[in-house]
C-alpha cells in the first residue's frame, strides 16, 4: 500500500472521530435534558405533567422513526443554514446529532426508570425539593446507565458516520466506497471495515471499563 493511501486512511479515521465524537457531544448535552425531562414528567413522577410528557414523547418518537439516510437529504437545507456546506465532515456532524439527540433521550429516560422508587419517596420524606431530587438522586443512581447509553451511542454514530460518507461526508466510510467500491479494490475495502471495527471495540471497551469504574451497586 502506497504512502498516499496510507495518509488517505489516516485522515479519514481524523474525519470519522470528530463525526462521532463532535456529533456525540452535542446530542449528549442536549439529549441528557431531555431524556431527564421525558422522566420527571410522567404520571406519578416529581414534576408530572401528562401534556407535556405526551408532546414530548411524540416529538422524540417522529425523530427517532424517520431512517438516517432520508434524514440526511431531508435536513439539507438546514445543515447549509448552520455550517454554510451540505458536503464535508463538519456539515454531516449535523444531521449525526439531529438523528442522536431523541436517540440519546430515549436512552437517558431508560436509565433513570431503572430507579427504584423508593429512593426518590425516601429523599421526598427527607425534604429534599425537586431539583435537588434530581442532582442528588437520580443522576448519581443512573450514572452507570447513562454512561452505557453514551457508549452505545457513539458506537451508533460510528455507523451512521460511514453512512454519511455515501454522500460526501468523509470518513472511512467516504473511502471505502469511492476507492474500495467504485475503484472495485477489495483491499481498501476491508482496511476500512476492519478499522471501523477495530474503533467500535475501543470505545466499546473503554465505556465497559467506565461503567464498572463509575458503578458501585
Amino acid at each position: 500500500m502506497s504512502d498516499a493511501m496510507i495518509n488517505l486512511l489516516l485522515s479519514a479515521l481524523w474525519e470519522t472521530l470528530i463525526m462521532t465524537f463532535g456529533s456525540g457531544l452535542i446530542a449528549c448535552a442536549l439529549g441528557i435534558p431531555l431524556g431527564i425531562a421525558l422522566h420527571v414528567s410522567k404520571p406519578g413522577q416529581i414534576w408530572e405533567h401528562a401534556a407535556f410528557n405526551k408532546i414530548l414523547g411524540s416529538v422524540v418518537n417522529i425523530g427517532r422513526s424517520i431512517p438516517f439516510i432520508i434524514l440526511l437529504v431531508a435536513i439539507i437545507p438546514f445543515t447549509r443554514m448552520i455550517v454554510g456546506t451540505s458536503i464535508g465532515t463538519i456539515a454531516a456532524v449535523v444531521p449525526l446529532t439531529v438523528a442522536a439527540i431523541p436517540f440519546v433521550a430515549r436512552l437517558m429516560e431508560g436509565a433513570l426508570m431503572e430507579i427504584p422508587a423508593g429512593l426518590v419517596e425516601a429523599a421526598q420524606a427527607m425534604g429534599a425539593k425537586r431539583m435537588q431530587i434530581v442532582q442528588k438522586v437520580l443522576l448519581p443512581e443512573a450514572l452507570p446507565g447513562m454512561l452505557n447509553g453514551i457508549i452505545i451511542t457513539l458506537v451508533t454514530l460510528v455507523n451512521y458516520s460511514a453512512m454519511a460518507g455515501a454522500i460526501g461526508g468523509g470518513g472511512l466510510g467516504d473511502v471505502g466506497i469511492r476507492y474500495g467500491y467504485q475503484r472495485f479494490d477489495p483491499q481498501i475495502m476491508l482496511i476500512t471495515v476492519v478499522m471501523l471495527v477495530v474503533l467500535v471495540q475501543i470505545i466499546q471497551s473503554a465505556g465497559e471499563r467506565l461503567v464498572a469504574y463509575v458503578d458501585h451497586r
